[in-house]
């Protein structure tokens, strides 16, 4: 049976305001009833009802993330499994909890959880992940009265706390790494343009390529590997120039690296905007940005615990990412 603070008075003999007193660490209990209190809990295994203890605080010590991602897409992403890790770890450590739902793509289902969050009290804040263009979370969040933080880039202002990452330097890294391979024709394969750092992406990468005389085509895919294969296939098949491929995501170079495998072409470098596991022990292993995400789901999740506590930073710089160079990061020689 739970332990209730009743069934503790009971046993000690104390009214419960005195046992609610010792267990809240507030004054009116004397030292030697707190430490008859507190051993009593421990050795029963007593914890606080969160419930009441949201109720009294006008808090419910848990954050909201609500990703605009399929369920079974999202499992297959390695970015994502090591953001949530890193705030689940954070979360853990301040004793509270995550709220995670995924609704997949269409329009509006994320904002009825907003609303349905905020009329219900379930959440103190929420993390704003997965940006889409001309976004309208973040003014509905500070309609609800809801606190957040956002990640974003500079390239799309988003008006509140934000985690900001660096996505010119990244761009300017996988541009100029081609470039010194001596490839001038490259094939961009982004996620669906609705999001705001895939449109980034490809203006980032257009500047970066201008600058260094390449010539990039954009290819809208999705993020699994299935399509990003496909895709690869007709591409080639269509004789497109390009000797050297870029994929938003670890498990699109996957796909890409079984297209070109079936179609003898070695030749072609292949570069992923995230690094994982996945492309350490493929075969050829594949060079990716290490973006460090378990690193940025925890200082995110710290800085949206900073604003509920009353500090309002405007922005976070995420760590530069690095360039990690593998066997896919072949010379063009022609």
């Amino acid at each position: 049976m739970r332990v209730t603070i009743n069934g503790l008075a009971a046993q000690l003999g104390l009214s419960k305001a005195s046992v609610s007193y010792a267990l809240n660490g507030q004054p009116g209990v004397s030292d030697v009833t707190r430490e008859r209190v507190l051993a009593l809990a421990t050795e029963l295994g007593w914890y606080p009802s969160s419930s009441a203890r949201a109720l009294s605080r006008s808090r419910t010590d848990a954050i909201g993330i609500v990703l605009k991602r399929d369920p079974e897409l999202l499992g297959s992403e390695p970015y994502y499994m090591s953001l949530l890790a890193g705030v689940e770890s954070v979360l853990l450590q301040a004793d509270q909890t995550l709220l995670l739902r995924m609704v997949g793509s269409e329009k509006g289902r994320d904002t009825v959880v907003y609303q349905k969050w905020s009329a219900e009290r379930r959440a103190d804040g929420v993390m704003l992940f997965d940006l889409i263009v001309d976004d309208e979370r973040p003014g509905l969040l500070e309609r609800l009265g809801l606190p957040y933080v956002a990640h974003g880039s500079r390239m799309t202002p988003v008006g509140g706390p934000t985690f900001i990452y660096d996505l010119e330097h990244e761009a300017s890294m996988i541009v100029g790494h081609f470039a010194e391979l001596g490839h001038l024709d490259i094939l961009h394969l982004t996620g669906p343009q609705i999001f705001a750092h895939e449109s980034d992406r490809r203006r980032a990468i257009s500047a970066a390529a201008g600058r260094a005389a390449l010539r990039p085509v954009f290819v809208e895919c999705d993020y699994t590997m299935e399509r990003a294969e496909a895709t690869t296939r007709e591409l080639l098949g269509a004789d497109l120039a390009a000797t050297a491929i870029i994929t938003s995501n670890d498990v699109m170079a996957l796909g890409v690296a079984s297209a070109l495998r079936a179609l003898g072409r070695a030749n072609i470098a292949i570069l992923s905007w995230d690094d994982s596991l996945l492309c350490r022990i493929v075969t050829p292993t594949i060079t990716a940005l290490a973006r460090f995400p378990e690193e940025q789901g925890r200082r995110s999740t710290r800085m949206l615990l900073d604003v509920l506590a009353g500090v309002d930073p405007s922005e976070i710089l995420a760590s530069p990412s690095e360039l990690i160079v593998r066997e896919t990061s072949v010379r063009n020689e022609k």
